[in-house]
C-alpha cells in the first residue's frame, strides 16, 4: 500500500504553480522490480510528476513528460548522473559516463565521432555475419524441443556477436555480474546493489583489462575508438570509458528485449502467426513492441539545474528527476490499447525505450539488427511456440529483465 500526498498550490518564480504530490512507495522494492505494473499505473494516474517520499526525488511515468525531461538538457542535466545518486556530491562520486553522463556541447563533439563509427553503413557490413550467426543458434534451440529463451537463446546470441563486433571479450559469466553490478549500482545503496557489488569482485580485475586498447580486437569498433583518440577526436580516456560502458550494460538491454519478444510471442499465438506469416517484415517489429510493452531500462535520472516547472508542477533546483520509460511506453493518453503485444505497431523511433531527443541510445541500431536476425530466423525454423512453464524475472534496481524463460517449440 502506499500513500498519497495531494498537491497545493506554490509561489515561485513561475507563478502560481503546483506543489508535486507525495507518493509513499518504493519502486525498488523486490515486489515493485518484479512486477512494477501496478506502481506504474498508480504513478500515472497521481499527477504528471510525483514526489517519491523514500527517496525525495521527483519521478515522472508520463510520455509527453518523459519526452520533455529527456530533450531539455538546459533544464534537466544527466551529468549529474543518471543514477539516483548525485555523482557530483561527497561519498557519491564515481567516474562518469563520458556519453550517457554528459551535456552539451562536450555531449555532442563525443557524439559526433560515434555517429561516423556507429554509421548506418558500419552497422550493414555485420548484417551477414549476424545472420549467419543467427541461422547456427537457432537451428540449434529448435531442434532441442524446449528450452530456456533467456540463456540459450537471447544470452548465447548476443554475448556471441555483440563482442565480435565491439571487440571486447565478453565472457557470460563475467559479463553478466559486472552488468549486473553496474545497473544495481545505479540505484539506491540497497541489498540489491550490495551483493552485486559482492559478486561482481572476482571479476573486476577482468573487467579493467578488458578495456584496454590492446584488448580490443582488430577492426573492431573498439579500436575505432581508440584509433580516433590517438587523432585527438576525443579526450584521452574517453574510448576506454565508452568501451567500459558496452561491457556494463551493451548487451542487458537487447538480451531483455529478446526475452520479452519470445515471452509474448509463446503466450500470443496471433502475433507468433503475424511474425510466421511473413519473418522479413515483422521481425524487427517483434522486437521493438517488446521493448515498449516490457521496456528493460527500469528508470533513469535527471537533475534539475534550477527551480522550474513540469506540466504546471514546481519542481526545486538541483534534484533528481527519475523517468521510468516502461510506464510511459504503456501510457493511455498516447498509447491505443497499450497493455496488449501488438506486432503491427508502427512505433520505431516512437516509444521510449531507446530514450529520446540528444541521449537516444547509441548502439539501438546495433540491437535492431541483432534483434531483426535472431527472430526472423528463429521464426522461419520454428513450427510452434509456447510456454513450457512460467517465466521467472531476475531482481535488479534498474534493469528489468527476465532470468528464465523455458519454452516449447517444433522443427
Amino acid at each position: 500500500m502506499s500513500m498519497t500526498t495531494q498537491p497545493t498550490a506554490g509561489e515561485g518564480s513561475h507563478g502560481a504553480l503546483l506543489e508535486p504530490p507525495v507518493l509513499d512507495v518504493d519502486p525498488y522494492s523486490v515486489e515493485n522490480i518484479q512486477n512494477p505494473y501496478l506502481f506504474f499505473e498508480e504513478l500515472r494516474e497521481t499527477a504528471a510528476v510525483v514526489r517519491l517520499k523514500p527517496y525525495g526525488v521527483y519521478v515522472t511515468g508520463r510520455y509527453e513528460e518523459t519526452k520533455v525531461v529527456l530533450n531539455d538538457h538546459d533544464r534537466f542535466m544527466a551529468s549529474a548522473g543518471i543514477g539516483i545518486a548525485d555523482i557530483r556530491k561527497p561519498g557519491k562520486f564515481r567516474i562518469p559516463n563520458r556519453l550517457l553522463e554528459n551535456d552539451p556541447p562536450g555531449h555532442t563533439e563525443i557524439r559526433k565521432t560515434l555517429n561516423k563509427i556507429l554509421s548506418p553503413l558500419a552497422v550493414r557490413r555485420w548484417r551477414d555475419h549476424f545472420e549467419t550467426e543467427a541461422a547456427i543458434f537457432a537451428d540449434k534451440v529448435v531442434e532441442m524441443g524446449e528450452f530456456d529463451g533467456v540463456e540459450d537463446l537471447a544470452e548465447a546470441y548476443i554475448l556471441h556477436v555483440f563482442p565480435e563486433a565491439v571487440g571486447v571479450n565478453l565472457p557470460r559469466t563475467e559479463a553478466l555480474a559486472i552488468g549486473e553490478m553496474s545497473f544495481n549500482q545505479a540505484g539506491p545503496y540497497n541489498d540489491l546493489f550490495r551483493a552485486a557489488e559482492k559478486k561482481a569482485e572476482p571479476y573486476l580485475e577482468w573487467y579493467e583489462k578488458s578495456v584496454r586498447r590492446e584488448a580490443m580486437r582488430p577492426g573492431s569498433i573498439g579500436e575505432m575508438l581508440f584509433d580516433a583518440e590517438e587523432r585527438g577526436e576525443f579526450e584521452k580516456g574517453v574510448a576506454s570509458n565508452i568501451c567500459r560502458a558496452f561491457v556494463r550494460g551493451g548487451t542487458d538491454t537487447t538480451i531483455a528485449g529478446l526475452g520479452f519478444a519470445l515471452n509474448q510471442l509463446a503466450r500470443n499465438p496471433d502475433q507468433w502467426a503475424i511474425l510466421k506469416s511473413n519473418p522479413s517484415k515483422f521481425a524487427r517489429n517483434a522486437f521493438e513492441e517488446a521493448i515498449r510493452h516490457e521496456s528493460p531500462s527500469y528508470v533513469n535520472y535527471r537533475t534539475t539545474r534550477r527551480e522550474t516547472e513540469l506540466s504546471g508542477y514546481r519542481l526545486g533546483a538541483d534534484t533528481k528527476i527519475g523517468i521510468f520509460s516502461g510506464c510511459a511506453n504503456r501510457d493511455p493518453r498516447f498509447w491505443e490499447n497499450p497493455e496488449k503485444y501488438d506486432i503491427t505497431r508502427d512505433i520505431a523511433g516512437i516509444h521510449v525505450a531507446f530514450g529520446h531527443g540528444t541521449h537516444t541510445c547509441i548502439g539501438q541500431m546495433i540491437a535492431r539488427l541483432e534483434a531483426d536476425c535472431i527472430l526472423r530466423a528463429f521464426a522461419e525454423r520454428a513450427v510452434t511456440l509456447e510456454p513450457a512453464g512460467e517465466p521467472r524475472y531476475r531482481i535488479i534496481n534498474q534493469l528489468h529483465t527476465l532470468d528464465y524463460l523455458p519454452l516449447k517449440v517444433t522443427a
